[in-house]
This record gives C-alpha cells, structure tokens and sequence, in this order.
C-alpha cells in the first residue's frame, strides 16, 4: 500500500479523447491517486471519429452505425476506474465531438471540438476555479503528435490557466531514445516496427514518474480497457477483440489499429509548459508547490 504522501494535492489532467489519459499519463496519474493526491480527469471528446479493432464492433464506426462516441464512454469508465480517479467530460458528454485527424471533413461539423471557441475556455475555467489544482497536465503546443484535438485541448487549457492562476502546467511527452531503445528486433506476426521517426518523441524531459509496479500495472489494465481503440500484446482476448498477440521484452506492448508496435514505458516525462518550476530534477512533480 503506497503512503499517502501527496494528500492534499489535486491535479486535474486535460485529455482530447478517451483512451489518451491511459496511454500518455495513466501511470502517473495511478500513482498520485494512490499516494492521495485529488486526481481529475478532463476528456474534450467522446472518440467518435476513431477507428475499431477487433470485429465485434466494427461497424460503430463514424460513415456507419456512428455509435462508437457512446460505446467509448463506457471505456473511459473503465480506464478511469483501473486508474483510480475521477472523470468529467468537458461541458457533458457529447457537447463536443471528435474533429478527426489534420484535414478531416469531421472538422467542419459545428460541434467538433476545434471549433469550441470561447465556450470550451470558459467551461474549463469553471472546472479549474472548482478543482483549484495545483498542477495541470495536457499536452504542448504540437499536441504530442499533431492531432488537431490535442492542439486544441493545449490551447484552452493554457487561456483557462490564465484565468485562474493554476500554479503550474506540464505537457507529456515521450523520450525518443528511451522508446527506441525498448523496442524489440521483430514486431508480432501481422504488426510492424515504427519506421525512423515515425513515432513521437522528443530529446529532454524537466520532469519524470517512474512508475512502480501498481502505477504500471494500472497502466496497463487502464490502456486495454480501451479495447477498441487499444491492442495490447499480453496474451490475451477480449469481447471486443477475439485475437491473442504475445511480445517478448523488457515492457508489456501495444498498437493502435494501425498496428505499429509501441513499448508502454515505465517512465512518464513532462516538460514544464507554464508556472512555477519544479524544485529540483529529483523533487518530483509537486516539488516547490504547498499543498
């Protein structure tokens, strides 16, 4: 049982998409809510332009039953539930949908998140005014890899920290080196490695959570709660996706539907996006911050 050090604190992280709090942040976010700190979960969409793995549910798709936004609610529950904190979507479910990668047609619907405006900075402002957080998590201003929503989320999440005066943001991001380097030499029958660069990465990190077995382990039981969205190569089947892949290595791995072999690594970086610096390398994510 971890201590309960961090009680006191609260962290409120913006997410674009369901799925996106597990696969980036899951594993701080398990460890802080186990160490007490107050962890919310902010999600922008409800996924619906995503793609499906597995047959099951093939055709919740967006051109076809376009239920999937609904079916990854139910996902998300899980995921958040697996992690050990609290979730809300920004305005209520649905009030924006997902604007699809760069160039999709999905961006010209009125309701799609990139065309939130001023009300998305306001019902965050509302959320941060009532969590009072003392530390913000969203992604930098590329959105990690380029997704429109994630640039967006970056956006108002940074004009809704000004409003309130949250004390300190940080975006997550991924070492390139470190997920090169735990990548195996052969990729399962069916997926392939990343091509050079193919991958997001970066060269340095202001801040790190290395995750101990709980915080990894919810990790991982958090990331195939998504199982449409989510292909973890552990042996296992799911209702969803009746199709068992194992990889040998030094971590569990997975694959979006694209099925390009991804490491979950067992250190989450941060670099300081706004606010006041970390104390030191070694203080930790609160370090200089009261709680």
């Amino acid at each position: 049982m971890a201590a309960r050090d961090l009680a006191g604190y609260r962290v409120v992280a913006v997410h674009a998409h369901p799925d996106d709090e597990a696969i980036t942040t899951g594993g701080t976010l398990a460890n802080l809510a186990a160490r007490g700190a107050d962890v919310l979960v902010v999600t922008c969409t409800l996924g619906e332009e995503g793609e499906v793995i597995g047959e099951t549910y093939q055709h919740l798709v967006n051109d076809e039953a376009d239920q999937l936004g609904g079916f990854r609610i139910a996902e998300l529950k899980a995921s958040l539930a697996a992690l050990g904190v609290r979730g809300q979507f920004l305005g209520g479910a649905g009030r924006f949908r997902d604007s699809g990668m760069a160039g999709s047609a999905a961006s010209d619907d009125p309701r799609a998140f990139v065309n939130s405006g001023k009300l998305a900075v306001d019902l965050l402002a509302e959320i941060f005014a009532a969590e009072r957080p003392h530390i913000v998590i969203t992604y930098g201003p590329d959105g990690g890899y380029g997704h429109p929503d994630h640039i967006r989320a970056h956006e108002i999440t940074h004009t809704a920290a000004k409003i309130v005066d949250v004390p300190r943001i940080l975006w997550t991001v991924r070492l390139a080196a470190e997920t090169a380097a735990l990548l195996p030499a052969e990729a399962p029958e069916g997926w392939r490695l990343p091509d050079d660069g193919e991958l997001d990465g970066v060269e340095r990190s202001d801040v790190s959570m290395r995750l101990d077995e709980h915080a990894y382990s919810a990790k991982v039981a958090a990331m195939r709660a998504h199982a449409t969205q989510l292909w973890i190569a552990d042996g296992r089947i799911t209702e969803t996706n009746p199709h068992a892949v194992l990889a040998d290595g030094p971590v569990v791995y997975y694959a979006l539907s694209n099925l390009i072999m991804q490491p979950i690594q067992r250190v989450e970086h941060y670099q300081l996006g706004a606010g006041t610096p970390p104390a030191d390398a070694g203080a930790g994510l609160f370090g200089g911050l009261e709680r």
